[in-house]
């Protein structure tokens, strides 16, 4: 991919959010962008699984997930299932585990920070609905752009 988010900030001012700084990047794809698809929990990554088990091609899945850092929402299987059905990558607000294996997935990953600890399974969180962190709304259907130097958000496609 050779995009940069500078170039599309330049070139669309206008209509791009840009996200706070405050994710770390994980993952071997530090570049990639699609179409949003939300999740919003806390401390349960059932929906997270399940989502990453659908076909993913073209599109990121943002997770609200509070901001909570007592616990992972996901791990390097459920990255393993997101590569196996094509997902872009994953953008959580919260935290990640088995960081060295993700480290090395074709998938991108933004999260802020790591755990060692496992989410709990209560099968609760509400998908498709618009979610908001790091000053950014994210909606299902607009678009993700995420490098080097950040994320923009996009209602429009910008390549």
């Amino acid at each position: 991919m050779t995009f940069l988010t500078t170039d599309l900030y330049d070139a669309n001012e206008d209509c791009v959010a840009v996200l706070a700084p405050l994710l770390q990047s994980y993952g071997a794809r530090p570049r990639f962008y699609g179409q949003i698809v939300t999740l919003k929990l806390f401390e349960d990554n059932t929906l997270v699984r399940e989502v990453l088990g659908e076909p993913g091609k073209g599109k990121v899945l943002v997770v609200d997930g509070g901001g909570s850092l007592r616990c992972a929402l996901l791990g390097d299987q459920i990255a393993e299932l997101a590569v196996k059905n094509q997902w872009e990558g994953v953008v959580i607000h919260g935290c990640i585990r088995d960081s060295v294996a993700i480290n090395a997935l074709p998938l991108g990953v933004r999260a802020l920070a790591t755990n060692p600890k496992k989410s709990v399974k209560r099968n609760e969180g509400s998908r498709d609905l618009s979610i908001n962190f790091g000053g950014v709304d994210f909606v299902p259907g607009q678009w993700l752009y995420a490098d080097e130097d950040g994320v923009l958000v996009a209602a429009k496609p910008l390549l």
